[in-house]
C-alpha cells in the first residue's frame, strides 16, 4: 500500500471519527440524564467534556494535514447510538436502566478503541508524530472510560440482578 493510499484511508477514517465524536456529543447528555446512579451520571458528564476535546483534536489533526475539518457520516456509530436510544426508550428503572446504559456505553467505547487504535497506527506509519501523540491520548482516555464503566457495572449489574454487594451462597436445596 503506498503512502498516498494510506493517507487517503487515514483522512477518511479521521473524518468518520470526527462525525462519531459529534454524534456522541449529542448522545452523552441524554445518557447522563437517564442515569440514576450519581457516579454514572458524573462519569458521562466528565466523558462529554473529554469527547469535545477528542473532536477538537481530530479537527486539529485534519487541519495539520491541510484538510477541511469536517466529518464523514459514521454509520457504525449511528447504529450504536440508535441501539442506545432504544435502551433509553425502554421502561427499565433504577439500576436496571443503568445496567442497560452501561452496556450501550461500552459498545461505544469498544468501537472507539478499535478505531483510534487503527488511525494511531496509520499516523505512525505516515510519520505524523504530533497526530500519533494526540490520537494516543484519546485512545488512552477511551480505554480509561471503558475501565471505569466496567468498575461501575460490577456494582450496578449486581443491583439490577437483585444480588447484594457480596456474592450469596445458595443452599443445597435452592
Amino acid at each position: 500500500m503506498s503512502d498516498d493510499t494510506l493517507k487517503t484511508l487515514y483522512v477518511d477514517e479521521l473524518r468518520g471519527l470526527l462525525d462519531a465524536e459529534n454524534q456522541l456529543i449529542k448522545a452523552l447528555p441524554k445518557m447522563a440524564e437517564a442515569s440514576t446512579s450519581q457516579q454514572l451520571r458524573s462519569g458521562f458528564e466528565h466523558h462529554l467534556e473529554q469527547t469535545k476535546t477528542h473532536a477538537q483534536r481530530l479537527e486539529q489533526i485534519l487541519q495539520a494535514l491541510g484538510e477541511t475539518p469536517k466529518g464523514k457520516k459514521c454509520k457504525g456509530m449511528q447504529g450504536i447510538v440508535a441501539e442506545g436510544k432504544e435502551i433509553l426508550g425502554e421502561d427499565y428503572e433504577g439500576s436496571l436502566m443503568d445496567a442497560g446504559i452501561i452496556s450501550a456505553a461500552q459498545r461505544v467505547e469498544h468501537y472507539e478503541i478499535g478505531a483510534y487504535g487503527c488511525v494511531r497506527e496509520y499516523a505512525q506509519l505516515l510519520g505524523e508524530n504530533e497526530a500519533v501523540s494526540l490520537l494516543g491520548q484519546t485512545l488512552e482516555e477511551e480505554r480509561e472510560t471503558d475501565r471505569k464503566l466496567t468498575e461501575l457495572a460490577q456494582t450496578i449489574n449486581r443491583e439490577a440482578a437483585g444480588v447484594g454487594a457480596t456474592p450469596r451462597t445458595r443452599s443445597a436445596g435452592a
